[in-house]
C-alpha cells in the first residue's frame, strides 16, 4: 500500500509536528495556552489537507477544532476522529528529567506532557489522513475531526457542542481519542468506557484549628469523615449504598468470552505498581472482570489538619475528602448522587456537605457491531495481533457521542500502557506512533469498503 511507504519515509515530519504540539502548553485546568494550541492544531489540520475551523460555544469555553475531508469515491460514509488538545498539569516539575514542555526525543521515545495523552494520538490521525491524501488524492470515506480542549477537566461542555453542531458532526462511526498498547506491543481495541462521578465531602466542626488536648471536648471533623466514608464500601470494593447497582445488567455471555480471552499478566501489573495483591484478593478472571465491569468508590484525596514535616499537635477545624466513583452501564450519575445523599442522611451524616464536580455516564459498543471487526482487522494487520476489550477501566465523554450522534465508538491507538500519562516523564514511543498511523489508514480503508 502506497500510504505505508509514505508514512515510513515521513516519520521525521510526524516527530517534528508532535514536538511542536508538546512545546505549546495547553493546560485546561489553568487555562494555559488553550487558544494558542487550538490555532496550532487548526494549522496542522490545514497542512494535512483538511478543511478546518475553530468552533465556539460561548466566551470562556475552550474552542473545538473541527476538520473535514469529503471523499470523492465514497461520500456516503463518514468516520470521525475524536481527540483533545488539552493536557494535564505538569506538576511536580522537579520530578521531570527534562522540562515537561520541551518535547525531547531520546532514542525511540518523545518525552513531554501530552506526548501520549493526547497529542501523540492526535498526530497519528492527522498524519494518516495526510498520507492518504498525498498518495491517492482522496480518502476512502468522509473524515471528520472533533478536537476539544476540556477533556482533562471533565469535558464539561462537549455535550453542548454535540447538540449545537449535531448536523455538522453527524457520522457513522467514531475512533476514540486513545488506545492502550500492552507490554507485548499488542493494541487493545476498546469497545467502551466506564462513567465517573466525582464528589467532595466536607465537614466544618469548629471555627478554627485548636490544641489537640481539646479533642476530649471538640469533635474532630477528620474522624467524622472517616466514619462516614467507611459506610460507603466494604473491604472487597463493593459499594454499600442502597440501590447503587439497581439498574445494572450482568455481563453477557459474549462479553464474558471476550474477557476470558483477554490477556492480563497479574505479575507484570503488580511489579509495575509495586503491589502484592489486588482488592478483595481478586485473581485471574475475577480481576479481569473487575477492570471491565466493576464500579468503584475511590478516595482521591483527604485533607485535614497538619501534613507538613515533623509534629504539630493540632485538632483541625475542618476536613474534606475527594471521592471518585467509576460507573458502569445504566448507572445514571444524577441518580447515583441522589442515592449517595440519601445514604449519608440515613446513616446519620446529614451534617456532611456534598459538592458534585463531575458526572459522566458509561458507554459501550456491542461486540457484534460490524465497525468492531473493521477496526480489529486493521489493528491485527498493522500490529500483528490485537486484543479486544469490552470496556476500558477509565472514563471519557463517550456517552454523549453514542447518545446524541447515535454512532458506535471504538478506542484504538498508540499509548503504551506504561507511558506515564498524567505523571512526570510522560512519553510516546515512535515505533507505536508509526504502527498506529498505518492502522488509522487501514481503518479508513476497511470502513470505506464495507
Amino acid at each position: 500500500m502506497s500510504f505505508t511507504k509514505h508514512i515510513d519515509s515521513h516519520m521525521d515530519d510526524l516527530v517534528a509536528d508532535l514536538q511542536m504540539l508538546i512545546r505549546q502548553p495547553s493546560v485546561s485546568a489553568k487555562n494555559e495556552g488553550i487558544e494558542e494550541c487550538a490555532k496550532l492544531v487548526q494549522k496542522l489540520l490545514k497542512k494535512s489537507g483538511a478543511k478546518s475551523e475553530i468552533l465556539r460555544l460561548r466566551k470562556g469555553v475552550a474552542p473545538i477544532v473541527y476538520g473535514e475531508i469529503k471523499s470523492k469515491q465514497n461520500p456516503e460514509k463518514t468516520l470521525m476522529f475524536y481527540n483533545h488538545y488539552d493536557v494535564q498539569p505538569a506538576e511536580p516539575f522537579d520530578l521531570w528529567d527534562d522540562p515537561p514542555f520541551s518535547g525531547v526525543k531520546k532514542g525511540n521515545k518523545i518525552f513531554g506532557r501530552g506526548a501520549s495523552d493526547d497529542k501523540g494520538e492526535l498526530i497519528t490521525r492527522i498524519k494518516a489522513v495526510e498520507a492518504y491524501l498525498k498518495t491517492t488524492g482522496d480518502v476512502p470515506c468522509n473524515i471528520k475531526f472533533v478536537i476539544e480542549g476540556e477533556e482533562e477537566t471533565g469535558s464539561e461542555h462537549i455535550e453542548d457542542y454535540l447538540k449545537k453542531y449535531k448536523k455538522k458532526f453527524s457520522c457513522d462511526g467514531v475512533i476514540w481519542e486513545f488506545g492502550y498498547v500492552d507490554a507485548k506491543n499488542r493494541p487493545i481495541v476498546g469497545l467502551g468506557m466506564k462513567g465517573l462521578l466525582f464528589v467532595e465531602l466536607s465537614v466544618q466542626e469548629s471555627v478554627r484549628d485548636a490544641h489537640s488536648s481539646l479533642a476530649v471536648l471538640i469533635k474532630n471533623p477528620a474522624w467524622r469523615l472517616i466514619e462516614a466514608i467507611n459506610t460507603l464500601r466494604n473491604s472487597d470494593g463493593k459499594i454499600l449504598i442502597k440501590d447503587w447497582y439497581k439498574e445494572v445488567s450482568s455481563l453477557s455471555k459474549n462479553d464474558l468470552g471476550i474477557i476470558q480471552k483477554e490477556p492480563f499478566d497479574e505479575n507484570v501489573f503488580k511489579k509495575e505498581f509495586g503491589i502484592k495483591s489486588f482488592v478483595g484478593n481478586k485473581k485471574g478472571l475475577e480481576a479481569k472482570k473487575a477492570l471491565v465491569g466493576d464500579a468503584t468508590c475511590n478516595i482521591a484525596g483527604f485533607v485535614s489538619g497538619y501534613t507538613g514535616d515533623g509534629a504539630k499537635t493540632v485538632l483541625p477545624g475542618n476536613a474534606l475528602v475527594k471521592i471518585d466513583f467509576r460507573l458502569i452501564p445504566k448507572m445514571d450519575p444524577k441518580k447515583q448522587v441522589s442515592r449517595l445523599k440519601k445514604h449519608l442522611k440515613s446513616k446519620g451524616f446529614s451534617d456532611i456537605r456534598i459538592k458534585v464536580f463531575h458526572g459522566e455516564a458509561a458507554a459501550r459498543t456491542k461486540s457484534s457491531h460490524p465497525f468492531v471487526s473493521q477496526v480489529k482487522a486493521a489493528a491485527d494487520k498493522s500490529f500483528g495481533k490485537s486484543i479486544l476489550n469490552v470496556s476500558n477501566a477509565g472514563t471519557g465523554p463517550m456517552h454523549p457521542f453514542v447518545e446524541i450522534l447515535k454512532a458506535p465508538c471504538i478506542s484504538i491507538g498508540s499509548t503504551y500502557m506504561f507511558s506515564r500519562i498524567h505523571s512526570p516523564n510522560e512519553f510516546a514511543r515512535i515505533d507505536l506512533l508509526k504502527k498506529t498511523t498505518k492502522c488509522m489508514c487501514m481503518i479508513m480503508d476497511n470502513f470505506g469498503k464495507n
